[in-house]
């Protein structure tokens, strides 16, 4: 007996060293289970070229810019088709639609960007949730996407049309799911879209609502939403949780949807958002944007916060300036995209403590990163692709493929710009879209089924 249990305990071990069925993971929500874009799974192929990294499927996509999530066998992604935004589910490994659901939305961009939605569906349970680019809430059913309840936010709340519409993702708290929302009084309906300037909260900046039945649970802050998706640390031993707002960085109570502070931090200029993640690390939280003011290190408890080291207001100088894409922190440093556009955006890889930059890629157009088995999988906005060292010392690139070009029996370009959404990775297999499809491949051989 002793022998057999000394053996099933070795041979655990062995599962989880080399990369086993152990190490796969699902990827319910947005930057994956701990909302910082870092995977458990080990194995990874580490040469891509003449064609070792296996396309298992496509799917073509109509106007969106998320990624998916996926869950239990299934792959789920939100897209716009004409006047609805839709809900599809596949099969995972052979990108097999099981079933998908339709809702009407009107939307239209005010900078001509595409009018779909810009967040990833969130799974708990049975339970699939969306978030629409015109504010529509939704909680769907699993299995077979009957829709459960919905709520109309921008409506029901009074919410100015911001720049680029709603962004945020839902977040699962217990029984509740939680998303920015940024409402306005009646008196302020009247102002034109993207005057936020001139708008003001009504307590809406956070909203919950019951997982079961779409009731409210609770409401706060008078702060305005920005392009972010709110995240729950425990601080001190407490869940709190960090909304990097329009305004700055928001630390409530998510079960009681009690406001414990506010740290202002947003560029001066009106048409600059605040879309990054708040990036946690023990009881330090860094957050960051590109315009102005850049990033910003505290050292916080439930109560109140220090700050450790802001960026200089010269932007030459600042350590890491992120737009949409979320950096990665790993060890005692972090890792992204810093810049606005190009060609002022590089990768780079910066000292935690202290905003040192440890080393730079230069002359770079803006990406996104997963970080997964001592690696970087790097996704530029055009569509290349490469695989890199989670090394502080230097940039040390090990593999790449071109997914701008034509890949297989599909034409150039594979991938069309903009690709603006972070690569996800569940199960081994790794989906990473462009404008124009989501393409899935198998970056872990040993997962393969």
């Amino acid at each position: 007996m002793r022998s057999f249990i000394a053996w099933t305990i070795c041979w655990l071990v062995v599962l989880v060293l080399t990369g086993g069925p152990l190490a796969a993971a699902d990827w319910l929500s947005f930057l994956g289970p701990t909302a910082n874009g870092k995977s458990t799974e080990t194995g990874i192929l580490t040469d891509w070229s003449d064609g070792k990294l296996k396309l298992l499927w496509t799917l073509d996509l109509d106007t969106s810019y998320g990624i998916g999530a996926v869950d239990q066998g299934r792959y789920f992604q939100f897209d716009r088709v004409g006047d609805v935004e839709r809900l599809i589910c596949l099969d995972a490994a052979s990108g097999r639609e099981i079933w998908h659901a339709d809702q009407p939305v009107a939307y239209r961009d005010m900078y001509g960007y595409n009018n779909g939605p810009r967040s990833s569906p969130v799974i708990a349970g049975n339970r699939v949730f969306t978030y629409g680019v015109a504010g529509r809430l939704s909680c769907f059913d699993k299995t077979d996407g009957k829709l459960l309840w919905t709520h109309s936010l921008n409506e029901e709340f009074g919410v100015i049309q911001n720049f680029f519409g709603v962004s945020c993702c839902p977040v699962i708290y217990k029984d509740m799911v939680i998303v920015m929302v940024g409402g306005s009084p009646a008196a302020d309906q009247r102002l034109p879209l993207g005057a936020l300037d001139r708008v003001i909260g009504n307590n809406s900046g956070i909203v919950a609502f019951r997982q079961s039945d779409g009731k409210l649970a609770y409401q706060l802050s008078d702060e305005l939403a920005s392009y972010s998706t709110p995240v729950i640390a425990k601080i001190d031993g407490q869940d709190v949780g960090l909304a990097f707002m329009r305004g700055g960085l928001l630390a409530f109570d998510p079960n009681k949807g009690e406001e414990l502070w506010h740290f202002p931090w947003r560029s001066p200029r009106l048409e600059s958002v605040n879309a990054a993640l708040p990036i946690v690390r023990g009881d330090q939280v860094l957050i960051s944007e590109c315009y102005d003011v850049g990033s910003a290190l505290l050292k916080v408890t439930p109560r109140d916060y220090e700050l450790l080291w802001k960026d200089p207001r010269s932007r030459r100088a600042q350590a890491m300036r992120a737009h949409w894409a979320t950096p990665i922190q790993h060890g005692d440093y972090l890792f992204g995209c810093s810049g606005r556009n190009e060609p002022d955006s590089d990768l780079r890889c910066i000292r935690w403590s202290d905003g040192e930059v440890m080393w730079t890629k230069p002359n770079r157009i803006r990406t996104s990163l997963l970080w997964i088995d001592g690696h970087f999988v790097v996704l530029d906005e055009r569509g290349h692709m490469e695989l890199i060292k989670d090394s502080s010392d230097s940039y040390q690139p090990v593999t790449e493929i071109d997914l701008s070009e034509a890949l297989g029996d599909i034409e150039a370009p594979f991938l069309r710009s903009p690709c603006w959404a972070a690569p996800v990775v569940a199960n081994g297999r790794l989906y990473v879209r462009g404008a124009n499809r989501v393409a899935c491949f198998q970056l872990i051989p040993s997962a393969a089924k």
